[in-house]
């Protein structure tokens, strides 16, 4: 853990599993790094964790609610610190890193109801994936924090 005196931004994540029991994950706008993550934000002032999850979802990916079932939620949260040379650039430098509560849901759409062309576009690519390749495909300093909610769904998995 680093040494900053500056909070952790408070964030939830969906974990969306579809039918063939892969994940969802996105290929980020703003890096030239292959960096593929699921879902994930900012809580909002007076939001809970769920409502921010799910609401990320569909700024993210365009998927509506009803698309959508919850299977699970971890049992605590979660949290990962930024590199040292990313506190103070990212998120206005306010954060040294987040703190997370992670959702696990289930897609119910088909492919046709994703669209990451949307208002605040986050992702260049999308993809699904077997829960098991995520660690080696999320950015070094999130790996931890992704083998953590695997473990936290690790009985919801097929």
């Amino acid at each position: 853990m680093n040494d900053s005196p500056l909070p952790y931004r408070p964030c939830a994540g969906i974990m969306l599993l579809n039918r063939a029991g892969q994940v969802f994950v996105g290929q980020r706008i703003d890096t030239t790094l292959e960096a593929w993550q699921m879902p994930q934000g900012g809580i909002d002032p007076g939001e809970d964790a769920e409502t921010a999850a799910l609401r990320e979802l569909g700024e993210e990916t365009g998927i509506a609610p009803d698309k959508v079932a919850l299977i699970a939620a971890a049992p605590h949260e979660l949290h990962y610190d930024l590199p040292d040379e990313l506190i103070g650039k990212v998120w206005k430098g306010k954060y040294r890193g987040q703190t997370q509560r992670w959702f696990l849901y289930r897609f119910l759409g088909e492919d046709s109801d994703i669209n990451i062309a949307t208002a605040h576009e986050e992702f260049r690519a999308w993809r699904w994936i077997a829960p098991a390749d995520l660690p080696r495909l999320i950015v070094p300093f999130k790996r931890t924090l992704y083998e953590q909610v695997l473990a936290a769904f690790a009985d919801r998995l097929d």
